[in-house]
């Protein structure tokens, strides 16, 4: 692997480490999320906390952190494989969940890799989100249905033929487990909070 493409990998971490959340809010809220909710940085506290204009917003800056990261290789004209593009969306989702600009504390991981995803597999990102919504329309909790599209990403990339998505999606889907360990505990406690604009 060239020192060029370990540079592109760098900056695909950076650019998984912009706190969209913690910097909307603290510009255009004089909020910071992380002294609120449930104290996180990605998209769903953001919601909770900003609302769901700013909510939008930092969803949709967090998607893009994952597809812009993951097309590095080709915006910079590298011919590499296409599983390659993995690496620089993989280190995006790095930098989200530990970003350098904000302590290493981050969001939990799944807006950044749906954007991964996005750039490398449009049509199981399309499958993910349509069963993510369907999940938190039945209910209402965005951990669940965050956890809930992973797995059933994972399912279907198995009929993708295409073994490294599935071992990267698996792990994707492990992490995103992992990151909401909490948000099981307080589901099954009845203590989760549940959206209410859907």
């Amino acid at each position: 692997m060239s020192i060029s493409f370990l540079l592109l990998i760098g900056l695909a971490y950076l650019i998984g480490s912009i706190p969209s959340g913690l910097w909307i809010g603290k510009i255009f809220y004089k909020k910071d999320i992380r002294d609120y909710g449930s104290g996180n940085l990605g998209a769903t506290n953001s919601f909770r906390v900003l609302g769901i204009k700013a909510g939008s917003v930092v969803t949709v800056m967090d998607i893009l952190k994952g597809t812009v990261s993951t097309l590095l290789p080709y915006f910079f004209g590298f011919e590499l494989g296409h599983h390659y593009w993995l690496l620089t969306g993989v280190a995006a989702i790095i930098g989200h969940s530990f970003p350098i600009f904000a302590g290493f504390k981050g969001g939990k991981a799944v807006a950044t890799s749906a954007g991964v995803i996005l750039a490398y597999a449009p049509l199981l990102f399309i499958i993910a989100i349509l069963i993510f919504l369907l999940t938190l329309k039945i209910s209402k909790y965005v951990s669940l249905s965050s956890m809930v599209a992973a797995v059933a990403a994972f399912i279907c990339s198995l009929f993708m033929n295409d073994w490294i998505l599935v071992i990267l999606i698996s792990c994707l889907a492990l992490f995103i487990i992992w990151r909401h360990r909490t948000n099981i505990k307080r589901i099954r406690s009845g203590e989760e909070p549940k959206i209410k604009w859907m």
